[in-house]
Order: structure tokens, then C-alpha cells, then sequence
């Protein structure tokens, strides 16, 4: 592996030099410390550099994502990251990651600079710059609800969708429901996308019709429930399957401004099971995520990723919470 004196000798520069610009320096312009870490990061410095440092430093990124409040979705996912880490002996930081950030350093040389091991990434979008350099980065990585192929320095972890999906499906089978609609988040996050296409593989499963046209998807709630809600009641659904509570919640209340009552005309799930859900009106159905054992599962990857244990993807069951937004199918129906 490339040592300080490799990198010196490459770029011409002495060991002190070098030395300096990777412990971040003051007297080292920026121009000559981004030459150096980007030659480390070239020549495999990373990983040996890491090996040697004493204090032991995971971090988790997020972006997208609220985690400081109980009540917030991240929450759960940091304590129990958090939970399983710091008594190995880690120290967790939480590192807020913005796109200009993303595109200010690669993210090989941001692990570098900062001497962290490895990182627990949460809220990432496909178009987010560090996505494309995940592909090929040499730094262990979990992400939540993101899947990077064929690097093994890279996890996915999250809870089984397909799985979630056919609970939710099944579940309004039993209840009566064959014409079930679905509605999404827009389709540009990996998340989307697997429930988006986890909703037709379940309603083929059970036997029932999966259309295009049974499913509307947009960026704003406010823009799915004015395009696609009314679209749906019109087409005689009877229930409706949505990507997240947030829009669950808001089609419940769109609905009884409609003056169709929640669950007696209409049969409602969510998905992720927010801390909202049982005091929504009514009390929300809803697939469960168990956020702190996805934290948990996070640091069991990213310990196995720092053991050479190149695990792909690692998922938790699902578990679907029947309240009273869900209910047998209209007689006039």
C-alpha cells in the first residue's frame, strides 16, 4: 500500500508536506492539499492511513432526511446506528451532506480528510453527485434505501418492500377490495422505484388487475392528490395503497373534503408507520419499518464491509399495522 513517502515522491513534495496537507494543515494552500489528497486517494492511501489513526470514527450522512426530533423519521435509524457503534468503541458523528458539498469533493477525499472509517448514508437521491462515485469508491459504505451494484465496498439496507406490499395488498383482498389504486412520491429516488413496481408484482400475485393507469405519481403531495386522487375515485377504486404516511394522511383528509368517508367508502394504507399514524383520523394501516433495527442493521453491514464481508444487500421483514383507515368494501361497491 502507498505510504507518505510514495505519495511525496510522486508529486515531487516532502513527507512533512505531505503529512501536513492530510492532517488539514493551515499553512498549506488549497490548491497543493486537493493535489495531495486526490494522489492519496489515487494510490490507496485511505485505507492503510485508517488502519493506523487511533480514534475510531464512523459518521453517518444524511440528507433529505429529519433525525433530531423523536417524532421525526430519522430519528429512530441514528439511535439505533448509534446504539450498536459507540459500545464497539466508535465514535458517530452526524454529518449534514448537501448537493454543493457533493460537488465541492469526492467523496473518497471527504472520508479522508475527516479520518473517518466508514459511513452509514441516509436520504441520498439518484441524482445526487456522490451516487455516481459510491459506484466505484474504495471507502465502506451503507446506504439506507439505496443500491449501488457491483462494488463491495458498498450495502444496501432497508426493510423488504415486496414484502410490505403484498401484506398491505393481501390484507384489502381479505377485506373485499379487487380495484385497489396506488399513489406515489415522484419516481426519482431507488425507494420509489421499488414500491412503485413492488405494488404491481403484489396485486399480480393476489390475482388482481395490474394496470398503469390504476397508479399516479408526483413530486408534491398537493400535485398527486389534485392529478391522480379524483382520477382514481372516478375509476371506482376502493382502496388506495400510498408510497408514504405524509400522502397517506393528506388523500384521508382530501377524501372527507370530498365527503367520502374514511374507511366506510374508501379503505386507505400507508407505508413506514410514523409516529402520526396512530392519532391520524382515522388511526392510519400502515406497513411498518422498524427504524432502529435498520440503524442497528446499518452498523452490523458497515462492520461486516470493514471485515472484507462484502454484503449486498440486508433486509428486515415488514410488518403491516391494521388500524381503522382500512375496512371491508362497500356494499355499494
Amino acid at each position: 500500500m502507498a505510504t507518505i513517502l510514495d505519495i511525496a515522491e510522486k508529486l515531487g513534495v516532502s513527507k512533512g508536506t505531505v503529512s501536513k496537507a492530510l492532517n488539514g494543515a493551515p499553512d498549506i494552500s488549497e490548491t497543493l492539499r486537493k493535489t495531495i489528497l486526490e494522489t492519496a486517494v489515487e494510490m490507496g492511501y485511505t485505507r492503510r492511513r485508517r488502519q493506523k489513526q487511533t480514534a475510531k470514527k464512523l459518521c453517518i450522512l444524511v440528507e433529505n432526511l429529519d433525525y433530531e426530533e423523536p417524532h421525526q423519521f430519522g430519528y429512530d435509524i441514528v439511535t439505533g446506528f448509534r446504539q450498536m457503534a459507540e459500545p464497539a468503541g466508535f465514535l458517530v458523528e452526524i454529518f449534514p451532506i448537501t448537493e454543493k458539498l457533493q460537488r465541492s469533493i469526492s467523496y473518497d477525499m471527504f472520508m479522508l480528510q475527516h479520518d473517518y472509517l466508514g459511513a452509514f448514508a441516509l436520504g441520498f437521491t439518484l441524482q445526487d453527485p456522490w451516487m455516481t462515485d459510491f459506484q466505484t469508491s474504495s471507502t465502506p459504505t451503507v446506504l439506507y434505501d439505496n443500491y449501488i451494484k457491483t462494488n463491495p465496498r458498498t450495502a444496501y439496507v432497508g426493510v423488504d418492500n415486496n414484502e410490505g406490499m403484498e401484506l398491505a395488498v393481501s390484507h384489502l383482498k381479505e377485506l373485499g377490495h379487487k380495484k385497489i389504486g396506488y399513489l406515489s412520491g415522484a419516481l426519482g429516488s431507488h425507494i420509489m422505484q421499488v414500491r412503485h413496481k413492488a405494488f404491481f408484482q403484489a396485486m399480480r400475485q393476489n390475482g388482481l388487475r395490474a394496470d398503469s393507469d390504476f397508479a399516479g405519481a408526483s413530486y408534491y403531495i398537493s400535485q398527486c392528490l389534485e392529478k391522480h386522487l379524483p382520477r382514481l375515485i372516478q375509476m371506482g377504486m376502493t382502496a388506495i395503497i400510498c408510497s408514504h404516511d405524509l400522502l397517506a394522511n393528506a388523500a384521508m383528509i382530501q377524501c372527507q373534503q370530498f365527503g367520502i368517508r374514511i374507511p366506510d367508502d374508501l379503505s386507505i394504507i400507508g407505508f413506514d408507520d410514523l409516529p402520526i399514524c396512530p392519532y391520524t383520523y382515522p388511526p392510519m394501516t400502515t406497513v411498518r419499518q422498524e427504524r432502529t433495527e435498520i440503524g442497528k442493521c446499518g452498523y452490523y453491514a458497515l462492520d461486516s464491509l470493514r471485515n472484507s464481508v462484502s454484503i449486498g444487500t440486508l433486509l428486515l421483514h415488514a410488518k403491516l399495522m391494521v388500524r381503522n383507515s382500512t375496512g371491508p368494501v362497500s356494499e355499494k361497491n
